[in-house]
């Protein structure tokens, strides 16, 4: 009978201490660094949400074109405020100054990240509503034909 046993390879045993040296590399991480990524986060949330807004003019173009309808002034109007709630995202952000205590800063830039994601919600509705109207105003109907 063979009694020699498997070993774990040295890679495998070490992962749980590689973890462990990962976790308090994260937690020594100095408060700038934290306020620099929830910043980071939140810019990058903007820059994606930026690169957007020619679509909302340019469906906004499209949706002047079709027959002025109910749905089609309501799907004008929520692309705009699509395009006004970043406009007043952008005019009400401020970066907290470099005084205020590490806590009230991190919990701004929670409130900025909220913010700014609602703003993408509303963005993304406007967009997909006015793009299946316009869809569906491009179809043409039964009667129409």
């Amino acid at each position: 009978m063979n009694t020699r046993r498997r070993s774990t390879p040295g890679w495998l045993r070490a992962l749980p201490l590689l973890a462990i040296a990962a976790s308090s590399c994260l937690q020594l991480q100095s408060d700038e660094d934290k306020q620099a990524y929830a910043e980071q986060q939140l810019m990058a949330r903007h820059d994606a949400l930026m690169a957007r807004m020619h679509e909302l003019y340019q469906l906004r173009q499209q949706l002047a074109k079709v027959p002025d309808t109910a749905a089609a002034g309501r799907q004008r109007r929520s692309l705009l405020a699509a395009d006004n709630a970043m406009m007043s995202w952008m005019h009400q952000y401020r970066k907290p100054a470099d005084t205020v205590r590490h806590e009230r800063v991190m919990a701004y830039f929670q409130r900025q990240q909220h913010q700014i994601d609602s703003v993408g919600v509303l963005m993304q509705q406007s967009i997909d509503s006015a793009q299946a109207l316009l869809g569906s105003a491009a179809k043409p109907t039964a009667s129409s034909r």
